[in-house]
């Protein structure tokens, strides 16, 4: 996460308790991160648990993904920032003039290797 995206993030915790992300790919805002009070969004054997983001709270912040998102992405480094504008209804951030957005980069021979997919 972004400096930026990890003081939204906690703001919004502040305010909502504890949240979860997920990513779920798609068109339109199905493409965004999106932000969900925890236990709100029903996770299944068709998501991938990517870990938790450490953001400086108390609980960290769980990080979900749609099975078919995750074989796309499984090669890129993933960063979550926030934009100014507005995204989807669904998630928290929504009304706060801001969105959660998704940076990529491809990974490196050695990180593809670490994470043992070379």
């Amino acid at each position: 996460m972004t400096g930026e995206a990890a003081a939204l993030l906690r703001r919004l915790t502040d305010r909502h308790g504890p949240l979860m992300f997920h990513q779920s790919g798609g068109c339109c805002d199905g493409s965004s991160p999106m932000c969900y009070p925890d236990g709100d969004l029903i996770i299944g054997d068709s998501d991938v648990y990517l870990g938790d983001l450490d953001v400086g709270l108390e609980r960290a912040v769980p990080m979900w993904m749609s099975v078919p998102q995750f074989e796309y992405w499984k090669h890129t480094h993933l960063t979550i920032d926030v934009v100014p504008g507005r995204g989807s209804g669904f998630s928290v951030e929504a009304p706060e003039g801001a969105r959660f957005i998704i940076r990529s980069r491809l990974l490196t021979d050695a990180e593809l290797e670490a994470f043992g997919l070379a």
